[in-house]
């Protein structure tokens, strides 16, 4: 009916921590915590941990067939993301990026969720980037800034970032990083 299909909530969750030369300790812990909230809330979850570049890649494809249903996409990415010449890339775990023009074609484009939802047609996506990490993997690089560049999102869509464009967030010292705790306490809410 179309009212289960306005109500149909599907998340693709997705946290990479093991990367060989700059491991990170929080991302697969909060994509865990964030998958087990959003369960609880209703959302049916796809779960992905340290996933190289086919595995997110066939995961958001997942993710966009099941949006054609309807309802709510939620998109929540945990790891090490960067910018070059103002577009953002999610960065895989086993990804060997050693020059700038190689990002394109070992990291995911962040742009490839937003037209994943798009293309689904469904009326509400919420996209959550806990990547605003200092980038490892250029060691000299002309057009690599800090952090993620602001992104223009379809009607409907919602960009999150755990930092404002451009600056750098924190991992975090506990089991979670600092923007995910506090994002983890303001989904429980009511």
């Amino acid at each position: 009916t179309l009212a289960a299909q306005a109500s149909e909530r599907v998340a693709l969750v997705i946290g990479n921590s093991a990367y060989k030369d700059a491991p990170l300790s929080n991302p697969v812990n909060d994509a865990r915590a964030i998958a087990k909230v959003l369960q609880e809330s209703g959302f049916g979850v796809i779960l992905r941990e340290n996933s190289d570049q086919r595995s997110m890649l066939s995961a958001l494809r997942e993710f966009g067939d099941r949006l054609r249903g309807g309802g709510t996409g939620l998109f929540y990415y945990a790891g090490h993301g960067m910018q070059i010449k103002g577009r953002n890339y999610l960065i895989p775990v086993g990804a060997s990026i050693e020059r700038e023009d190689e990002v394109a074609y070992s990291a995911v484009d962040a742009q490839a969720v937003l037209d994943k939802m798009e293309t689904a047609g469904n009326l509400t996506n919420i996209m959550i980037l806990d990547a605003c990490r200092n980038n490892p993997f250029l060691r000299s690089s002309r057009s690599a800034q800090g952090g993620l560049a602001q992104m223009d999102a379809p009607i409907g869509t919602l960009v999150a970032y755990a930092t404002s464009p451009g600056a750098v967030a924190s991992d975090g010292s506990g089991d979670n990083g600092l923007y995910t705790q506090h994002l983890l306490t303001a989904i429980r809410q009511p």
